[in-house]
C-alpha cells in the first residue's frame, strides 16, 4: 500500500509539472511568440536581421515610406523624404535600432497567435502595415532647414501625444548608402537618432529648470533686483555674461538670458534644491517612445563647488540634456504642469484588413505645480513677444527659450531652442538643437520656425 501511494504521489507531481509546463509554454507563446518568430534563425522571415516580408509603413497622411518587395526593403520615391525619415523608419541593414523596421518588426511581421506569420489561408507570408503619426512633409522641411548642420528636431502635439517630426542629422539615403559612411567623419553618429538617443550641453535653455526652482523656492523673486555688470565673482572665479544688463529683474533676466542672475539664483537655491527640481523636471531618468528609451538628461552637482553650481544653473558645467526630453518638458509647461506621453505608432492593420488603434492619449507624471507652469508660460511667452519678437514665429503665439551652449575652446557653440505654440490651432511643443549653430536664436530658431510653419499648414 505504501508503495502504491508513493507511486501515485510521483505521478501526481509529474502530472502537475507537465500541466504547469504546458501553461507556461502557452503563456510564453502568447506573450513572446512574435519575438520568437522574427529571430535571425528563421531565415524565411528575416534577411540579415531585417524582415524579408514586412508590411507597409506610412506616415499620418498615408504616404508610403517603406515596404518589402521580393524580400528587399523599399522606400519612398523622394530622396529628401527618404533621408528625412531615415531615423524613424530605419536602414536596410538594421543598424538604426530605434527605427520602425527594427524596433517594430514584430508588428510588421504580421504575427498573431492563431496563424503565426502566414495568412489565414496559409498561402504566403504577409506582414501587417503600420501607420505612423509623423508627417513626411514636415520632416523634409526640418532636414532642409538644418542644411549641412548636424542636429535634431523634435515636435509633437502636446494635447494628443502624436509625434509629428523626429529628424536627426547626419543622415543618408537608404537606397544609396555612401561608400565612405564608415570612414568619413561627416557621417559620425549617423546610426543614432540624435533627437531620441543623444544628449547635448544645454546652455541657457536649462534656465527654464532653474526658473522653476526659483519660482517655488524664493518668495521675493518677483520684487528682487539683480545687478549685472557683465560678470560676477563666485567662489573666487569669474562668471561672464554676454551683456552688461545693469539693474535687472528676474523676468527680464530670463528674457535676456542674464548669466549673473541665474548664477546667483543657483547658488542661493543650493545643490539639494537644484537637484530636486532637475530630477522633478525629467533629468536623470529615461523617457520612452513606444518602448524605445531616450538618452538620459544628466544633472549631477554632488562634487560641484559654488562656482560650478552657478554654471550648472546657467546650463553649462557637466549638464547634458536630450532633445526628446526637452520637447516633453515644454509640453508639460503648455499643459499646466503635466505632460502627455508621446507616441509614434498610430495603428496597425493586419493582412485581412483589421485595423488596431495603438496610439492613445495618456498623461504622464506631473512635473510642475500648475501655478509654476502658468508662470513659466507667461515668462516664456513674454520672452518671445517682448525680446525675440513675434516675427520670429509669425501667427503661432510662440513661448520659447533659446540657448547657446559652449562646448570647449576653439569650438563653435551649439544652438538650441525649446518651446511651444500657444495658438490653439497649432498645439505643438518643440525642441531643436543645431551643432556648431552658435547663437540659438539665429540657428535653431530659424529651423524651428520653418518646421512649425510647415506643420501649421497641416492644422489649418
Amino acid at each position: 500500500m505504501k508503495t502504491t501511494g508513493l507511486r501515485s504521489l510521483i505521478l501526481y507531481i509529474i502530472g502537475i509539472g507537465f500541466l504547469a509546463g504546458i501553461i507556461f509554454f502557452i503563456c510564453s507563446y502568447f506573450i513572446q511568440g512574435g519575438t520568437w518568430a522574427i529571430r535571425p534563425s528563421n531565415a524565411h522571415i528575416t534577411n540579415n536581421g531585417q524582415l524579408a516580408y514586412s508590411g507597409e509603413i506610412t506616415d499620418h497622411d498615408g504616404n508610403l515610406l517603406s515596404y518589402s518587395k521580393d524580400g528587399v526593403q523599399q522606400y519612398h520615391d523622394n530622396a529628401l523624404i527618404r533621408r528625412a525619415t531615415l531615423h524613424v523608419i530605419g536602414d536596410p541593414n538594421g543598424y538604426i535600432s530605434t527605427g520602425a523596421q527594427y524596433a517594430f518588426r514584430t508588428q510588421l511581421s504580421g504575427f498573431n497567435a492563431l496563424t503565426g506569420v502566414v495568412s489565414p489561408f496559409g498561402n504566403a507570408i504577409t506582414g501587417s502595415n503600420i501607420k505612423l503619426t509623423i508627417s513626411s512633409e514636415v520632416s523634409a522641411a526640418a532636414l532642409q532647414a538644418l542644411g549641412d548642420k548636424k542636429g535634431a528636431v523634435a515636435v509633437y502635439n502636446y494635447k494628443t501625444g502624436q509625434v509629428l517630426c523626429l529628424v536627426s542629422s547626419p543622415t543618408f539615403d537608404p537606397l544609396q548608402i555612401p561608400s565612405d559612411i564608415e570612414t568619413n567623419s561627416s557621417y559620425e553618429g549617423v546610426y543614432l537618432n540624435h533627437a531620441l538617443s543623444s544628449a547635448y550641453t544645454p546652455g541657457s535653455i536649462f534656465k527654464i529648470i532653474t526658473s522653476a526652482a526659483a519660482i517655488e523656492k524664493i518668495p521675493d523673486l518677483d520684487t528682487r533686483t539683480f545687478h549685472c555688470a557683465g560678470s560676477t565673482v563666485i567662489n573666487g572665479e569669474t562668471i561672464h555674461c554676454d551683456s552688461i544688463h545693469g539693474d535687472i529683474s528676474f523676468e527680464n533676466g530670463l528674457a535676456q538670458s542674464c548669466n549673473v542672475v541665474f548664477a546667483q539664483l543657483s547658488v542661493e537655491l543650493g545643490k539639494d534644491s537644484m537637484t530636486t527640481y532637475a530630477d522633478q523636471l525629467g533629468c536623470n531618468t529615461n523617457f520612452y517612445l513606444d518602448g524605445n528609451p531616450s538618452a538620459m538628461s544628466v544633472y549631477n552637482v554632488d562634487s560641484a563647488d559654488d562656482n560650478s553650481l552657478a554654471w550648472s544653473g546657467i546650463g553649462q558645467y557637466s549638464n547634458t540634456v536630450n532633445p526628446f526630453h526637452m520637447m516633453i518638458l515644454t509640453g508639460a509647461i503648455a499643459n499646466g504642469g503635466t505632460p502627455v506621453e508621446p507616441y509614434i505608432i498610430h495603428s496597425v492593420t493586419n493582412s485581412i484588413g483589421l485595423q488596431t488603434k495603438i496610439g492613445k492619449t495618456k498623461t504622464g507624471t506631473t512635473m510642475l505645480k500648475q501655478s509654476t507652469a502658468l508662470e513659466l508660460q507667461r515668462l516664456m511667452r513674454r520672452t518671445v513677444s517682448n525680446f525675440y519678437g513675434d516675427s520670429m514665429f509669425p501667427g503661432l503665439q510662440a513661448a520659447a527659450k533659446t540657448g547657446t551652449a559652449e562646448i570647449g575652446e576653439n569650438k563653435i557653440p551649439t544652438g538650441w531652442i525649446i518651446g511651444y505654440c500657444q495658438n490653439e490651432n497649432v498645439p505643438l511643443a518643440f525642441a531643436v538643437v543645431v551643432e556648431e549653430g552658435n547663437y540659438g536664436r539665429s540657428s535653431a530658431g530659424t529651423v524651428a520656425n520653418t518646421v512649425l510653419q510647415k506643420a501649421a499648414s497641416l492644422y489649418t
